[in-house]
C-alpha cells in the first residue's frame, strides 16, 4: 500500500493554510488538470468534521467520482478526509500544519492508499498510480501556497 508524503514551506499563517486546504473552492483551483468538481455533499466553502463531497473528475481519460468525508479535524493543526466511495479501495489524507517562523506554516501532506484487485493494484501502483497521486498532489499543494502567500 503506497504512503505518499510531501512537505511545503508557505509565507502565511497557519490559520490561512488550514482553512484553504480544506475550502472546496480552493481544491477545485488546485484541481483544473483533471476538471475537477464538486458536484454532491458540501459543494462550496469549508469543510469541517463529518462533512462530505463528492468530487467528478477525469483521470486518465475516464470521467470519475469519488466521496471523501473529513474523519478527523483539529484545527488548525491537522485534519483527515477519507474516501467514502470511489475507485480505491480505500484511501486516508491527513493534513497537518505547524507555525514555522514569523507569519509561517510548514504544510504536510499524508497520502496512504490501497488500490483495488489485489496483485492487479499493488502492479498498476507500482508503474503508474503513486506517481500519476505524487504529481496531483503536488500540484494542488503549489496552488495552495500560491493563493496562500497571495492572500497573506
Amino acid at each position: 500500500m503506497p504512503r505518499i508524503e510531501l512537505c511545503t514551506r508557505i509565507r502565511a499563517p497557519i490559520e490561512k493554510v488550514f482553512d484553504l486546504a480544506r475550502d472546496v473552492d480552493a481544491h477545485v483551483a488546485s484541481a483544473t488538470g483533471t476538471h475537477e468538481r464538486a458536484v454532491g455533499g458540501k459543494t462550496s466553502g469549508l469543510l469541517g468534521l463529518g462533512d462530505e463531497v463528492t468530487w467528478e473528475a477525469v483521470h486518465f481519460g475516464v470521467r470519475q467520482r469519488l466521496t471523501s468525508r473529513i474523519t478527523r479535524f483539529e484545527r488548525p493543526t491537522y485534519f483527515r478526509d477519507s474516501m467514502v466511495r470511489g475507485a480505491f479501495a480505500r484511501f486516508d489524507h491527513d493534513h497537518f500544519f505547524e507555525p514555522a517562523g514569523e507569519g509561517e506554516c510548514l504544510a504536510r501532506d499524508v497520502f496512504d492508499f490501497t488500490s483495488p484487485l489485489g496483485p492487479l493494484g499493488w502492479i498498476a501502483d507500482t508503474l503508474v498510480l503513486e506517481r500519476y497521486m505524487r504529481r496531483f498532489l503536488d500540484v494542488r499543494m503549489r496552488v495552495l501556497k500560491d493563493l496562500a502567500e497571495r492572500e497573506s
